[in-house]
């Protein structure tokens, strides 16, 4: 059986331990979580899930096989340099931003496997869409338990590095953007009349209903041409998402999330 220590207890670590205990199969004979300063959060994290907690990270990692560093980007320098004493040859993975392969191999010099897993915060109701890429001393057992923790919260798809840094914002961030788009709609409609929960209501299902419809016929444009005749009210309405810049305000936003990722952590 497979040990896993979680370093880093924040909401994308509860979000992927909760998908693995909830595994009718799970192939981690234990779990084990770690954060330096907030204890309540851990006994929290105990209680519901049945993990092991520590507060010294580095003590755990000699017994453990698989490492996942759930800490923040600016954290992994320090954390590295930790980790660099005592790692043998354990699976390592980061769910950091902008925090690739290379940049982990290169600072424990070793010959470590190591992968890049970027989900979302969907990965917390098991719909995430994650990328990832591996390093180069990932074998395919290594392999086999990237794809079954990915598996738990949601689907993924591997890529290069470099997809994963470009891709960091259409996945990752990129809910917030639409999270944005659904605010504007609900006040939109409040300011017809209709109260903030009815608003959410008819929000949030034409999204889910929107979604259904890519799934099942997956081209936006000819989607796009069913709702909007030409010369209608709708049309009118896309007239003037496309006279405000929309698809570039869009890809401007992308465009400075990744740049962001990028030298936030070099």
């Amino acid at each position: 059986m497979t040990s896993l220590l979680v370093i880093g207890a924040g909401r994308m670590a509860e979000a992927i331990i909760s998908g693995l205990v909830a595994e009718e199969k799970n192939i981690f004979s234990s779990i084990t979580v770690s954060n330096a300063s907030n204890k309540d959060r851990l006994s929290r994290l105990k209680l519901t899930y049945g993990v092991h907690v520590t507060q010294d990270a580095i003590s755990e990692v000699a017994s453990h096989d698989v490492i996942l560093l759930a800490a923040p980007p600016d954290a992994h320098n320090y954390l590295l340099e930790q980790l660099k004493e005592v790692v043998d040859h354990q699976l390592i993975l980061t769910v950091a931003a902008g925090i690739d392969p290379a940049y982990i191999e290169t600072r424990l010099n070793t010959r470590t496997p190591v992968a890049w897993i970027m989900p979302n915060t969907a990965a917390s109701i098991g719909e995430s869409m994650s990328t990832f890429t591996c390093g180069k001393y990932v074998e395919n057992h290594h392999r086999t338990i990237i794809n079954y923790i990915l598996s738990s919260i949601g689907e993924s798809e591997e890529l290069s590095a470099e997809k994963v840094h470009d891709l960091t914002a259409i996945t990752g961030s990129a809910p917030a953007f639409l999270y944005a788009f659904a605010l504007g709609l609900e006040e939109a409609a409040v300011n017809y009349g209709v109260s903030r929960k009815q608003a959410r209501k008819l929000v949030t299902h034409m999204l889910k209903g929107s979604v259904s419809m890519l799934e099942h016929n997956g081209e936006p444009q000819q989607l796009m041409d069913q709702v909007a005749s030409p010369g209608g009210s709708t049309a009118k309405g896309l007239e003037i998402l496309n006279e405000q810049g929309f698809t570039s305000m869009l890809k401007d936003a992308v465009k400075a999330t990744n740049n962001h990722a990028r030298t936030h952590n070099q």
